[in-house]
């Protein structure tokens, strides 16, 4: 029997698809970028303490400060250089600013995210095609691209985390101190992300909680070798999962990301050392307590509300008379029936990636479920050993 390989294309099509994604990325998050001239959504505390920074004034803000730097840094970089430049500009952070100044770092940022995905998806699958399409996911995923066009931090939160998790995948495909050496990026990334918010724990958690149950299926494989017997040849990285012991994960993923959310508080403390470290983290945590709820957010979304989008959140809404009207920076909305022209910006994601992908998701944990139910009703747990 002959097989007959597919030739190797020449054409470097992989990269010059990988090169549009980013493109288009770019595009969609610098395009109009200076619209609106005023604070959108949160941009009233973070652009805001950004500003404060660089007049050297440190304000509390509810999250650990390491995105605020960016942000401030992002201004500083604008005010020093052609980027900053503009006809539009407002003093609402305390500093005379062209929006943009306050938002380019963000949409720089969020641009990359696909590029990101788009490298865990290679290292997963071995597959170009799957990272494209991965790449260009994320590349035209509303939610991400509103976050990456105003001062906010989820971006910041997502790109740290996203990269923790491609070079903790990276380092089980490789052996010796280079392996030490990517894990040690991996956990500088994952304390990078909490250190924009709390939340970003969540990436780290996903790790410890992927590594111990990689050693439970082991465990299970040793003792019932024909309830998950493989059924095909191909390996993903994450089967090396056991390879990596306590004394790789405890340095590397537990001690520096404590490190790096410490060493992020360094400057902030500088500014204000009134409070220390720890009072800083309670301060936060009463914080979060006091103002969560619907109480305090009468329209935030339920979680359960999210893969359906039930309701998004409103970033932005301003109504104008007609379309020539400058959209007002300051002042009230106009009367009810006035305004003929609606601006408006809403956190939505692409509807047929988050419909079809919760699809996946449950279909994915009847996956999982089956085979539970294999492993429970399997004779060798039924009969006793010999």
């Amino acid at each position: 029997m002959t097989l007959h390989h597919k030739p190797i294309s020449r054409f470097p099509w992989f990269w010059f698809g990988m090169a549009g994604v980013f493109l288009l990325s770019v595009l969609l998050r610098f395009w109009g970028l200076g619209r609106f001239n005023t604070l959108v959504f949160d941009e009233v505390y973070f652009a805001k303490f950004a500003s404060g920074y660089l007049n050297g004034i440190p304000l509390f803000e509810g999250h650990p400060p390491l995105s605020t730097y960016l942000i401030a840094l992002g201004i500083w970089i604008a005010t020093h250089t052609p980027i900053g430049d503009g006809d539009l500009r407002n003093g609402l952070t305390g500093l005379v600013l062209s929006p943009v100044s306050y938002r380019w770092f963000n949409a720089l940022t969020g641009s990359l995210i696909p590029l990101v995905v788009a490298a865990i998806a290679y290292q997963l699958s071995d597959r170009r095609s799957f990272a494209l399409i991965a790449g260009l996911f994320a590349a035209v995923d509303g939610l991400f691209l509103v976050e990456s066009r105003y001062a906010l931090i989820n971006v910041y939160l997502a790109i740290f985390g996203l990269l923790g998790q491609l070079f903790l995948i990276m380092a089980l495909k490789i052996q010796s101190y280079r392996r030490w050496l990517r894990l040690a990026i991996a956990g500088t990334f994952f304390g990078a992300s909490v250190a924009v918010k709390w939340n970003g724990l969540g990436f780290l958690l996903g790790a410890y909680l992927t590594w111990s149950a990689a050693w439970v299926l082991q465990w299970i494989n040793q003792f019932f070798p024909k309830v998950f017997a493989p059924k095909a040849t191909y390996q993903t990285a994450l089967e090396h999962l056991t390879q990596l012991k306590l004394w790789h994960i405890l340095p590397n993923l537990a001690l520096i990301p404590f490190l790096i959310y410490y060493v992020s508080w360094v400057p902030f403390i500088r500014l204000d050392p009134s409070t220390n470290f720890w009072q800083w983290q309670s301060t936060i945590l009463e914080y979060h307590g006091r103002v969560g709820g619907m109480d305090a957010h009468p329209y935030c979304s339920p979680w359960h509300t999210w893969p359906l989008m039930v309701r998004p959140v409103a970033y932005f809404y301003k109504a104008t008379q007609t379309a020539s009207e400058p959209v007002s920076v300051m002042g009230p909305p106009l009367p009810d029936g006035t305004g003929t022209v609606i601006y408006d910006v809403h956190a939505i994601g692409n509807p047929i990636l988050w419909w079809f992908s919760t699809a996946a998701l449950i279909l994915l944990l009847g996956v999982l479920l089956h085979q539970a139910w294999k492993w429970l009703t399997a004779p060798s747990l039924k009969s006793s050993p010999p």
